[in-house]
């Protein structure tokens, strides 16, 4: 699964950069792409295909979280989740949906991100990043 991670804090690219790292040592399919920005974000969309993007929405070149989302949706045709310590990101998301993004139903609070456990334990890496894409809403709900 190939991944653009846009995250604009360093800290936590450092964090993710290890767990990619560690989950490409164990042979967990992650192909994992950082960008800081916005404008980072869309340059990469241009030039790669992506199955996944997960943007935080508190970015130095954008301070409208739905237009970040509307920018990155327009761009492309892969699944988006929003990873974000704001207090919008759900009616953020929620505003996504009602518009027909290719968004996953629910914004994660970011600062509840175990990436400790990420680093120590690729597949519960990966599966946090398949848990994002579209059915496993779906198949989680049929499982219960």
């Amino acid at each position: 699964m190939k991944v653009l991670w846009v995250e604009d804090h360093e800290p936590v690219r450092d964090m993710l950069a290890i767990a990619a790292d560690k989950a490409a040592r164990s042979r967990v399919q992650i192909d994992l792409v950082m960008a800081p920005t916005l404008m980072a974000a869309e340059s990469r969309l241009r030039l790669e295909r992506f199955d996944l993007v997960v943007l935080d929405l508190g970015l130095p070149d954008s301070f409208d979280p739905d237009m970040t989302i509307a920018r990155i949706a327009n761009m492309g045709k892969y699944r988006i989740a929003v990873v974000s310590s704001m207090d919008v990101r759900d009616q953020a998301v929620e505003a996504a949906l009602r518009c027909g993004a290719n968004i996953h139903p629910e914004a994660v609070f970011k600062a509840n991100l175990p990436f400790n456990r990420f680093i120590q334990r690729p597949d519960s890496f990966e599966d946090f990043l398949m848990d994002l894409m579209p059915g496993a809403h779906a198949a989680a709900v049929q499982a219960a």
